[in-house]
């Protein structure tokens, strides 16, 4: 039998005679029974040690490839059936890296990485990664920071709730999928219109029922179908940005009462007010009667430690853990633990108020640089609160326009097109700052402003 392998220093060199062996058997290029050569043998022609092909022939006879026969050697194992799937040519990734040109992300999703503690977060992650938490937490999430969680609400948004009432999740997707599945698929849901494109596609995935519900400048509005939940964002509409206030809260608290209807308050991002006084929550308002509360530490901390929470009425808790009786978490247990840790000892207070300066500094830095580089048939709206705006283009400027010339300069800015289930009256994009520094967000926006304000339609 001939072999002949240019081995590669990625890979085992027993793990590539393996391979090699495994795919001409696949071919039949070995045919059933027919005999390979002797470890001794082959192990010379190839230039390598006995222990190499030993480990080789080892994993081919584990695989059901190969047999063995008592004194006489390894043998070609055959198949009784033909093997169907397509096999497919090893490829090696190329070397190559993949140019992306792109200088300045304005993405609503980023933060400021830098200003995050993470020499704290380091030691807490430290001190309870332990052999005692080597196990994983109840599916509801740790009590401890369910605990702190319910604490953090009351002092923060003035809602009150017992630790039983709050379950954690890895976020507002997972919540939302298992609300779905707790409701079933006969429940019909509002959505704002426009809103967030991956909540429709959360709830749709889950056989749900969406409508879409419009938004004003309050908001949005107060719903004329018949639905049995309605999801919003009252703090801060995604994406348009406003804030809803408290006359068309109370209507809509009214009205779940009257349906016997539930509302979903997404408080993706109510930490970062710049103007106004606060405005209490729906769940404040109603103290979780009709009101399912959402929060996520994607925006106050970092989006890759995947923590969100969901606040039911006292009234599901009880059905909702029984519907779920069999589910197992979804979070760290460790990083629940750490967080846990960093709330109670006031380390997330004093980040929230640090990070509300930085941020709060960065929108003004935005608004000057838009101000400076733009003409006034650009609008600027949703800039109350969040880490992201949204601009109106002017007419001889479309979305997908501006996102073209944005990426010639090698800037990303996004569509709000994609937020409507229909079509939209005025081309916007959206900006975000959070995750940018001062001097990229100038050097940025000065960049936009050369392309989008020279430009003319063909």
């Amino acid at each position: 039998m001939e072999l002949s392998i240019s081995f590669t220093g990625d890979v085992s060199k027993y793990v590539q005679i393996y391979d090699e062996l495994k795919q001409a058997i696949l071919r039949k290029k070995l045919l059933a029974h027919e005999q390979l050569p002797s470890k001794r043998t082959l192990a010379k022609t190839l230039d390598v040690s006995v222990h190499t092909i030993k480990e080789a022939y080892e994993q081919l006879l584990a695989e059901g490839y190969i047999y063995s026969k008592e004194r006489s050697g390894y043998f070609i194992a055959p198949f009784e059936f033909e093997w169907g799937q397509q096999l497919k040519q090893h490829t090696y990734a190329s070397s190559i890296p993949i140019v992306d040109n792109i200088k300045f992300d304005f993405n609503n999703g980023h933060v400021d990485k830098e200003a995050f503690p993470i020499s704290i977060w380091h030691r807490l992650l430290k001190k309870h990664f332990n052999v005692n938490n080597l196990t994983t937490s109840s599916w509801q999430g740790e009590v401890i920071l369910r605990m702190e969680i319910a604490r953090y609400v009351e002092r923060s948004r003035g809602v009150a709730c017992e630790a039983s009432q709050v379950f954690v999740y890895s976020g507002t997707q997972s919540q939302l999928q298992a609300l779905c599945h707790f409701l079933g698929p006969k429940t019909h849901v509002g959505l704002e219109e426009p809103g967030f494109k991956r909540i429709r596609a959360t709830l749709q995935q889950c056989g749900l029922t969406t409508h879409a519900i419009p938004v004003d400048n309050s908001g949005v509005t107060i719903p004329k179908k018949s639905i049995h939940m309605l999801y919003t964002t009252p703090a801060h509409q995604f994406p348009l940005g406003m804030v809803m206030p408290v006359e068309r809260r109370v209507a809509l608290l009214q009205w779940a009462t009257s349906e016997n209807a539930y509302i979903f308050e997404d408080d993706y991002d109510s930490e970062f007010r710049y103007k106004g006084l606060p405005i209490p929550s729906l769940a404040k308002m109603d103290q979780l009667q009709r009101v399912i509360y959402s929060g996520t530490f994607s925006k106050t901390l970092i989006p890759s430690l995947r923590i969100s929470y969901m606040i039911l009425p006292k009234s599901l808790v009880e059905d909702f853990i029984l519907f779920n009786q069999e589910q197992k978490s979804v979070v760290s247990k460790i990083d629940q633990l750490a967080l846990a840790d960093f709330i109670a000892q006031g380390l997330f207070d004093k980040h929230l108020a640090k990070m509300r300066t930085i941020y709060r500094k960065k929108q003004q830095t935005l608004l000057a640089a838009i101000n400076a580089n733009f003409s006034e048939e650009f609008e600027v709206v949703g800039e109350k609160s969040g880490l992201h705006i949204v601009v109106k283009l002017p007419k001889r400027l479309s979305e997908q326009d501006a996102i073209n010339l944005a990426r010639e300069v090698g800037i990303k800015v996004y569509p709000c097109s994609t937020s409507y289930q229909k079509n939209t009256k005025h081309a916007m994009v959206l900006i975000g700052y959070g995750g940018l520094t001062f001097e990229q967000i100038k050097e940025g926006i000065a960049l936009l402003g050369a392309v989008w304000q020279s430009f003319t339609p063909h």
